[in-house]
């Protein structure tokens, strides 16, 4: 009889679990029985690891063989888990040390050649075997760089399963041919899962060389200052306007002007992409904001997250830390809209399904642009709207209220003059020097929110902004009486005080004072309140 166990991870959304893989060989006729709650993939898993370990130079033991895998409570899936029963196995039989195998964490799916190719979620799993306390991981070759994010962790990557027994038997380690120069690598095709994108992708920040640049918006003084603001506090922003006014010009420069992502950010985000298959080749760490951008025909599932057994990540994780741009969003289900307003107010979402309970992470600036009607022409001067008083008041009435409410910023995107058209408006500032301002109030409130666990104004709850930074005596007047008519909600008052101190902050103020509430006030409401939309004026 022989005995030897090795670990793996099992990935839950984007967190993992770390999973011992125990292989027993006993006499009796040969079996492969293989238990511990796998899927339909890591079933087929049996015939990948007798293919591939025969296909290296070894020996498949003809005896009974039983693989576990513990916790068995825990669904496992993936053809991750295909290296390390390998490994367990031929420890079995004692083609390898079992003791050499008992500490060290192995990822990979099997080729029936024996090439160990990638699979997804690999950050995530390596956070989780560091978490647990191991320091060795086992890794395709091709994702060792992704593995080598996590501190305090040795990585060796691999490209072949005759590699891997080698380093473990400390024999020469043979070499793999090359992929030929132009010709491609099917290694690579385990990274990048196509059709789950969603309209996602990395922000220009990273070549500026070819970054949407601000300066490219003509006009839109009122549309340009609350983008500024919304990328400074992470406001939401809902922009409304007809046709061709530049409402999704402004969306997609957005991420642009957001301050890269820090180490912890960088990883959150990382994980999260790993897990969808969406990590950008030779990019094995996400550092700019990311930028999803779904069609308004997307379901409940593709926004918030969902699928079959385990959750998988929607487009609010996609976009984590980066922008959620919904265009056209009157267009949207309903439904699908309103999913929203949980992962609004916390930063995550939780999916619950009856293989268990997912949180995902979706702390993500979100971006409504919608026209004022279904033709587009209701508020134009000069131009007939087709559409009847109750077509309008029906189609803007498909953005609730409640969502609407947890919306910080809402601007009306005028048309473009022929004036400002033809350059005589005088041209606005650029990404850089945009994104050089936000990036200064960003670090004046991190400053400030030093040591409290939160990062931006915008998630600072109301009460705190009350209590331990308040503002100037008298500055809340004109919110406090909207309060009174209606015009404001409670969640509304803290929603403009949060937009206050982000215009304090970008105009390098200590705290707010009456213009920067006005502005605050001007920019939700919508409703003029005399003071300019220039960040600072006066100041």
């Amino acid at each position: 009889m022989g005995f030897a166990r090795t670990c793996s991870v099992a990935l839950v959304g984007v967190e993992g679990v770390v999973v011992e893989v125990q292989a027993d060989l006993e006499p009796g006729v040969a079996a492969f029985t293989l238990v511990g709650l796998p899927d339909k993939s890591l079933t087929e898993s049996r015939d990948r690891v007798r293919a591939a370990v025969v296909n290296s130079g070894g020996e498949w033991p003809q005896k009974k063989l039983t693989v576990g895998l513990s916790p068995a409570s825990v669904p496992k899936g993936g053809s991750g888990f295909d290296l390390a029963v390998a490994c367990a196995v031929l420890g079995a039989a004692e083609r390898i040390d079992p003791r050499v195998l008992a500490d060290i964490v192995m990822i990979g799916e099997l080729g029936l050649d024996g090439r160990v190719r990638p699979v997804r979620g690999v950050l995530p799993a390596v956070l989780a075997a560091a978490d647990a306390g191991y320091e060795q991981v086992v890794v395709p070759e091709c994702t060792a760089a992704e593995a080598s994010l996590v501190p305090g962790v040795s990585v060796l990557g691999v490209r072949s399963l005759r590699q891997l027994i080698a380093v473990l038997t400390d024999e020469p380690v043979p070499e793999e041919e090359p992929v030929e120069p132009g010709r491609p690598d099917p290694m690579l095709a385990g990274l990048c899962v196509p059709g789950t994108g969603l309209g996602t992708g990395l922000s220009g920040a990273s070549d500026d060389a070819h970054a949407l640049d601000l300066a490219e918006v003509v006009g839109q003084v009122a549309a340009r200052t609350a983008l500024e603001v919304a990328a400074a506090g992470a406001h939401h922003l809902f922009l409304q306007g007809p046709p061709g006014a530049g409402k999704t010009m402004l969306a997609e420069r957005l991420p642009a002007i957001l301050p890269r992502l820090s180490r912890e950010e960088s990883l959150e985000v990382t994980a999260v992409h790993s897990v969808a298959g969406m990590l950008p080749p030779g990019r094995p760490l996400v550092d700019v904001a990311p930028y999803c951008a779904p069609h308004h025909s997307a379901t409940m599932q593709s926004l918030v997250g969902g699928g079959k057994g385990i959750a998988r990540p929607g487009a609010v994780s996609l976009a984590h830390r980066g922008v959620l741009f919904l265009d056209e969003a009157p267009e949207f289900n309903s439904q699908s809209l309103d999913s929203l307003r949980q992962p609004l107010e916390s930063g995550y979402v939780v999916i619950a399904r009856s293989a268990g309970v997912v949180r995902l992470p979706a702390r993500f600036l979100m971006v409504l642009a919608a026209n004022p009607c279904p033709c587009g022409r209701h508020t134009l001067l000069g131009e007939g709207c087709e559409c009847s008083a109750s077509v309008v008041r029906r189609y803007q009435g498909r953005l609730s209220g409640p969502l609407l409410d947890r919306v910080d910023l809402k601007v009306v995107v005028e048309p473009v003059t022929r004036s400002e058209l033809v350059g005589h408006g005088g041209a606005g500032d650029s990404t850089r020097t945009v994104a050089d301002r936000v990036r200064a109030a960003r670090e004046r409130a991190a400053a400030r929110l030093a040591g409290t666990g939160w990062r931006t104004n915008s998630e600072v709850p109301g009460h705190a902004l009350r209590t331990r930074w308040p503002a100037e005596p008298g500055a809340l007047d004109a919110a406090e009486l909207d309060l009174e008519r209606g015009f404001l909600t409670a969640r509304g008052l803290d929603r403009v005080l949060r937009v206050a101190w982000t215009v304090a902050d970008l105009a390098g103020r200590d705290r707010p004072g009456v213009q920067d509430v006005a502005l605050a006030l001007q920019l939700r409401t919508g409703i003029s309140r005399g003071v300019p939309m220039a960040i600072g004026a006066g100041a």
